[in-house]
């Protein structure tokens, strides 16, 4: 019982090493991520799927970036789940006051975020309804490509499209009164995947396809040493109370039992 119970006493430092990649989430936080399209909306089943991915990572940083009009780093590159999840959360739509979807601004920020040029480690997913785009997404694709970084395109939403909610109810409309549809775009998403050796993927499901995304490609790419620190690691002292008590059977089975004397009749 006590060899079970796992003795410890002592201790000595071992040097840890962390292995894996850097992975940077970029969200579309345009007002048309507010559509219903997808439950309870775009937004929201995209910050809900990250959150389904973050629980999949294993020794890998992660970073995020939101966009609309432009673009910023709300988390750094981390290997605290807990900061990313906190920054993640903060998330929602109108965040940046410029409107739009700005895919270049999202890329180039995104690559800002990684550290160094180490391309094959590195990778990108970028969430976005890819409506609306501005600016030259050719360019900011070539940057990447430039740098050996994949980006893998997630496209939330339909391409029926859906009405964007107001920000004092009813819905959005445009400049002629008329209300305003928002549609996925996939061409772009595709052509930028394709382009940058990614892959695009159409969301669906309650995770949107990131878990399986991350098992099949990123999962699968080269690691590189992230983090290595010193941690206290106690001495395991089962084998002494185990010894014993090995000794004490072979003690029983030494001896073995004594047959008390007859008494006469």
């Amino acid at each position: 019982i006590v060899a079970l119970a796992g003795p410890m006493w002592g201790f000595h430092w071992e040097e840890v090493k962390r292995e894996g990649i850097d992975l940077v989430v970029a969200i579309d936080t345009s007002r048309s991520m507010l559509s219903t399209d997808v439950k309870p909306n775009r937004l929201a089943r995209a910050k809900l799927a990250v959150q389904d991915l973050l629980a999949r990572l294993k020794g890998d940083r992660i970073g995020l970036v939101a966009f609309a009009g432009t673009a910023f780093a709300q988390c750094p590159l981390t290997l605290d789940r807990a900061a990313f999840s906190q920054s993640l959360d903060a998330i929602e739509a109108g965040i940046i006051p410029r409107g739009g979807t700005s895919l270049p601004a999202a890329i180039e920020t995104s690559l800002d975020t990684f550290e160094g040029r180490q391309g094959k480690n590195q990778a990108l997913v970028l969430i976005t309804d890819g409506e609306s785009n501005e600016g030259d997404v050719k360019a900011a694709t070539q940057k990447a490509i430039d740098r050996g970084v994949k980006i893998y395109t997630v496209g939330i939403g339909t391409t029926e499209g859906e009405l964007i909610p107001g920000e004092d109810g009813g819905y959005l409309k445009d400049r002629s009164g008329q209300v305003v549809k928002s549609r996925l775009d996939e061409e772009t998403l595709k052509q930028v995947a394709v382009d940058s050796g990614g892959v695009y993927l159409h969301a669906a499901g309650p995770s949107m396809g990131l878990t399986e995304l991350y098992d099949d490609y990123i999962a699968k790419m080269e690691n590189k040493e992230l983090a290595s620190t010193l941690e206290k690691r106690y001495e395991q002292r089962f084998q002494i109370p185990l010894l014993l008590a090995i000794l004490c059977l072979l003690a029983e089975w030494l001896i073995g039992e004594r047959r008390a004397p007859g008494r006469a009749g």
